[in-house]
C-alpha cells in the first residue's frame, strides 16, 4: 500500500511539501484539488460558485476513490477533504495519513497573500479571516487528529520528513 495522504488546513503547505517529498521518495505527486479540476474541467472556485460546496464535496470523494486505486503516490488533500463523507477512514484504510499541523497565526499570514485563489476566504478581512480559520480549525481538528501521524508544519524540514517516512512508514 504505497499511498501517503497529506492532510491539514488550507495554507499548511500540503502541496509544496507533497511535491518535494514525492521527488525525494521517487513517488508520483497529485494535488487533489488540481486532480478534481482536470477531472471535471472546472476550477475549484467555478465549481463552488456554479454547483455549491456539497456538490464539490461529492466530486472530491469520487476523485479520492479513483486515486486510491493508484500506487506509489503522495496526495495533497484539500483542507476539508478529511471532514466529509468517510474520507478520513478511506485514507487511513488505504494508505498512510499525515496531518500537517500549524498555528492559526501562521495560517493567517500564509492565507492573507493567497486569498483570491480560495473561494471560502476570498472576500474576508484579516479579522474575519482569523475568526473563520479559528472556527473552522476547531471543527476540523477532530478529523485531522485521526491521521496516523501528526507533524508540526512550521519550519518543517523535507529531508527529515522523507527520512521519517522511509524509516517509520516504510514507503
Amino acid at each position: 500500500m504505497a499511498r501517503l495522504f497529506l492532510t491539514g488546513y488550507m495554507g499548511s503547505g500540503k502541496s509544496t511539501l507533497g511535491e518535494k517529498l514525492a521527488s525525494k521518495l521517487n513517488y508520483n505527486f497529485i494535488d487533489l484539488d488540481k486532480f478534481i479540476e482536470a477531472e471535471y474541467q472546472q476550477t475549484i472556485p467555478e465549481i463552488f460558485s456554479t454547483k455549491g460546496e456539497s456538490e464539490f464535496r461529492a466530486m472530491e470523494n469520487n476523485s479520492l476513490k479513483k486515486l486510491i486505486e493508484k500506487d506509489n503516490l503522495i496526495i495533497a488533500c484539500g483542507g476539508g477533504t478529511p471532514c466529509y463523507y468517510n474520507n478520513m477512514e478511506l485514507m487511513n484504510n488505504n494508505g498512510i495519513t499525515v496531518y500537517i499541523k500549524m498555528s492559526v497565526d501562521t495560517l493567517i499570514s500564509r492565507l492573507l497573500v493567497a486569498k483570491e485563489k480560495r473561494p471560502l476566504i476570498e472576500n474576508k478581512t484579516e479579522a474575519e479571516l482569523r475568526a473563520f480559520v479559528s472556527r473552522q480549525l476547531e471543527k476540523r481538528e477532530d478529523f485531522y487528529h485521526q491521521a496516523q501521524y501528526t507533524v508540526k508544519g512550521k519550519d518543517l524540514n523535507v529531508d527529515e520528513l522523507a527520512l521519517f517516512v522511509k524509516e517509520q512508514v516504510g514507503l
